[in-house]
């Protein structure tokens, strides 16, 4: 595999078990949003990956940010391509080695940034993303998006992010909305996290996919 991962397997036997992929934000790792797995539905095979760019101190990214003189952020546009085109074919491995019925897919912040552009760059790849703290990059997005694409998306965002703007977030639906795609978004009064009631939400939305 061409990332490294951990699974959760199936607390339910069930044959072709849906599939939910987890991205971390930056700075982070695989045992993040793994830590939340238990709570998930059991139904679900569950899969979190590690970022390829290390940073040190156990954190890895999608893509470098990096600040000019001023404190301007700037995306490594050509990592974060790169990322986009590892968990697309990261997908393509564990579709081969689980043949799931349906395929989520969950990015917290970098990680829903990510998710954002995979869905749209490979249609139907994925059934369904969760997209938390994040917020739709048009930089990672194809010059002309396919009119295909059946996918629905759970997005969430705080009121209060200091990391990203929730300004930036609400941008995602109306973006979705004007392709024709489901999508379903919720701000709730915290920074750059996720409340209880945001993620009992977002399990929620899941839980009826199945």
């Amino acid at each position: 595999m061409s990332l490294l991962y951990k699974v959760r397997e199936p607390k339910v036997t069930t044959e072709n078990a849906s599939l939910l992929i987890l991205l971390h934000g930056y700075g982070s790792n695989e045992d993040d949003l793994f830590s939340f797995s238990e709570e998930l539905p059991d139904e679900l095979r569950i899969v979190s990956v590690r970022a390829p760019y290390e940073m040190g101190y156990g954190g890895y990214a999608w893509y470098a940010i990096n600040f000019d003189a001023d404190e301007n952020k700037f995306s490594d546009i050509g990592q974060a391509k790169s990322s986009v085109q590892k968990i697309s074919d990261f997908i393509d491995d564990l579709k081969k080695m689980y043949a799931p019925k349906k395929t989520f897919l969950l990015g917290f912040s970098q990680g829903a940034i990510l998710s954002y552009a995979l869905s749209l760059n490979f249609p139907n790849k994925v059934q369904h993303v969760v997209a938390l703290s994040g917020y739709l990059n048009e930089e990672l997005l194809p010059s002309s998006i396919s009119n295909d694409i059946e996918t629905d998306y759970y997005i969430s965002h705080g009121s209060v992010d200091q990391v990203i703007p929730v300004t930036w977030a609400r941008k995602a639906p109306e973006y979705l909305s004007n392709l024709n795609l489901s999508n379903q978004f919720s701000e709730y009064p915290v920074g750059h996290g996720v409340a209880p009631q945001n993620f009992y939400s977002f399990k929620e939305w899941i839980d009826s996919r199945l």
